[in-house]
This record gives structure tokens, sequence and C-alpha cells, in this order.
């Protein structure tokens, strides 16, 4: 009975701070792996390496698809780090004092969860009134990042940084568009519910 108790005020907690939730977990994951190279920049590599580590399986980290921080540009082409390496480059390469330190997930990353924290926050002011995109409207936003990738994929193309960020912005925005107006609904449906189940243990 005690756990089925704290499980409701949970829910009923959850429910109502989901939005503030789900911004937070968007805002980390673009924070922190710009940590990162600011950790590399501070002279603390065994903290910085970590952070790279952490994030490897959830994104390539591929250097020439990474922006950079304290270097002289935030991007570089395969060709550009190849030159300056004089050889392959390895795909873990994290930068150095020359040309800076990469972010620690890529550049679509960056833009995709962005997008989603700038778009959360705008939905804290409109989710009230926001209806949720239609699902042909989200396929649309979708289709220009599924191109780039797909072409890159296949060899027909070598996307840009622009590209990267215009396409990973536009599913970013999307997303949160679709899902957070059906989540704003549902879990108003779950607050009400545990408020409810609350209420009548005073009874």
């Amino acid at each position: 009975m005690h756990l089925t108790r704290l499980a409701t005020r949970f829910m009923r907690w959850f429910s109502a701070h989901w939005l503030a939730l789900a911004n937070l977990a968007t805002f980390l994951y673009v924070g922190v792996p710009t940590l990162a190279p600011i950790l590399m920049k501070m002279n603390r590599p065994r903290a910085g390496r970590l952070l790279y580590t952490l994030f490897s399986p959830l994104c390539h980290q591929l250097p020439e698809r990474s922006f950079f921080l304290f270097g002289p540009r935030a991007a570089y082409s395969y060709g550009e780090l190849a030159r300056f390496l004089q050889g392959d480059v390895p795909r873990r390469y994290l930068g150095d004092e020359t040309l800076g330190y990469k972010i620690a997930i890529c550049q679509r990353d960056v833009a995709i969860y962005a997008a989603m924290f700038a778009a959360g926050l705008a939905f804290s002011a409109l989710r009230k009134r926001l209806k949720p995109l239609p699902l042909k409207a989200f396929l649309a936003l979708l289709l220009p990042l599924a191109v780039d990738g797909t072409g890159q994929l296949l060899g027909l193309w070598v996307s840009s940084p622009l590209s990267r960020v215009i396409t990973g912005g536009l599913f970013g925005i999307a997303l949160v568009w679709l899902a957070y107006p059906h989540l704003e609904r549902g879990m108003a449906e779950v607050h009400q519910a545990a408020e409810e189940i609350i209420a009548s243990w005073a009874k």
C-alpha cells in the first residue's frame, strides 16, 4: 500500500513537471558534451576524455562532422584535418591546442537537441494553445534530414555543417511540435487521475 501511494504521488509530481524535465534533458544533452572541449582547454584531459567516452555510444563523433571550440574555425573538412595531421584522421581525434577541441557530439546532434530545447521553451508558453503538428507536415520536415543523411551515407555527396544544422534543427522542432502537445494532454489526464486518487485517501 505504501509503494502504491508513493508511486501515485510520484506520477502526480512527474505529470506536473514533465515539460521542465524534458527541457532539462535536452539542455544537458547539448550542454554536457560542450563541457568536453572546455575541460580539454582548461587542461583537464582526464575529465574531458571521460565525457568523450560517455557520449561515444550515442554519437559517431567524427571530427569532420563535429564543431570545434577554441580554434581558428568552428568546423573542418576531412581533407583539412588530414593535411594538418599529415595522414588519416582518427575517428576519435579530439583536437589540440592549434585546431581547438571538438564537442563530444556531432553537428547534426547539436542542432537536433538545441532545437528541441528551444522549441521546448517555446512550447512552455504555447502549451495550452498549440495543436500537434500533422503527421504529413512532420514527415515533410523530416525529409531534408533523411535525404541529406542518406546521400552522405551512400557516398553521393558530403553534407556541409550548414546542411547538418538546418536539417537537424528542422527535425528537432518538428519532433517537439508533434510529440509535446500529445504528451501535454496525456500528462494532464494522468495528473487529474492522480489528484483524484490522492483526494480519495482523505475520505
